[in-house]
């Protein structure tokens, strides 16, 4: 598939409720979003069933994000199902990793290939205050698991906000005896309110990523680590717009993602299906388009493909910038 900027898109993030077992500070509000009801999400079914139609148009890649997408009952079969669906070359899954130490067996034994942990500080009392009802704990167990069910590559992705003022070399400094992949991602400006996120966002707590890298790099100097270098020998594959860098010897990788001070519009290769059914083109955008309409009702697999051509064609060339979204994160799917 072609866009209307020539960009090929073949890669579909899917949000499978939005629902979480945490509330982090940049996702969503201490109370929680105002939850879908059960008639509004999207069946199990249905989403087989849209992946289906997008595989045969050229989508082959497909990730499961929520709110936290593990919550959802029947996600392990999900998966299985995906991955039987001709033209899907991999499924894969970004987590919290609460859930993990119980899930990552079934999950690798139904076809889920990759995983990416999202995970903010290595600080245990700055995770629950960042979580508001997480345990550290627990989300390094999650890590573990992911790793001992042979997950390849495992990625954790930190979003880096100046006054949490987070260990960014501790961060980095994992990728070496372990082979993770740490990716540092620039706080983005999604959430209400066009002025300020609903969640907070503010442009004086964005960590430009060359900013980011260069303090990294001084800081494993000091520490004897020696800099960063492009990576080569474990760089992950991947469908993402992550630079990466890596230490010598280490068995994994430091990337950078800058939507902000360095986006990648121009080679974005994705769409967006939010957990009620809509498509949205652009993260940034709060142009949506209802394929539910179209799944229900006894709309055909062409209604399907007409709905998916018109977000297709309804995709912006950049950002341009954008403050604030109608929806959160935890709405829209990470």
């Amino acid at each position: 598939m072609k866009d209307s900027h020539g960009r090929t898109i073949d890669y579909l993030r899917i949000s499978l409720t939005d629902r979480c077992n945490l509330r982090c500070i940049y996702c969503m509000p201490e109370e929680g979003v105002h939850a879908l009801s059960h008639d509004d999400i999207l069946t199990l079914e249905e989403i087989e069933r849209l992946v289906r139609v997008a595989a045969d148009m050229g989508i082959t890649r497909v990730r499961l994000t929520g709110g936290e997408p593990l919550v959802r009952r029947g996600v392990t079969g999900l998966v299985r199902a995906l991955n039987d669906i001709p033209g899907i070359e991999s499924v894969a899954l970004t987590t919290n990793g609460i859930l993990l130490p119980r899930m990552a067996g079934e999950l690798a034994e139904a076809g889920l290939s990759r995983v990416n942990i999202s995970l903010d500080t290595l600080d245990p009392e700055q995770y629950g205050a960042i979580t508001r009802c997480g345990s550290f704990d627990d989300a390094m167990a999650g890590i573990d698991a992911a790793l001992e069910a042979g997950f390849s590559p495992v990625k954790l992705n930190a979003v880096v906000v100046r006054s949490l003022n987070q260990d960014v070399l501790s961060f980095a400094r994992m990728s070496i005896d372990r082979p993770l992949h740490v990716r540092f991602i620039e706080y983005m400006p999604v959430g209400e309110s066009a002025g300020a996120c609903g969640c907070g966002w503010g442009k004086e707590d964005v960590i430009p990523s060359d900013e980011l890298h260069a303090m990294i790099d001084e800081q494993a100097e000091a520490a004897g680590l020696g800099r960063l270098v492009p990576a080569a020998k474990h760089r992950p594959s991947g469908w993402g717009p992550a630079r990466y860098y890596e230490f010598e010897n280490a068995q994994g990788t430091v990337g950078f993602i800058s939507p902000l001070s360095r986006h990648f519009c121009s080679e974005c290769n994705r769409l967006r299906l939010t957990a009620d059914g809509k498509i949205r083109p652009c993260l940034f955008s709060d142009e949506e388009f209802d394929v539910r309409a179209a799944l229900r009702s006894g709309g055909t697999d062409d209604d399907v493909r007409a709905v998916l051509y018109e977000a297709l064609g309804a995709k912006p060339d950049e950002h341009h910038d954008k403050v604030g979204t109608q929806r959160g994160m935890s709405q829209i799917g990470g």
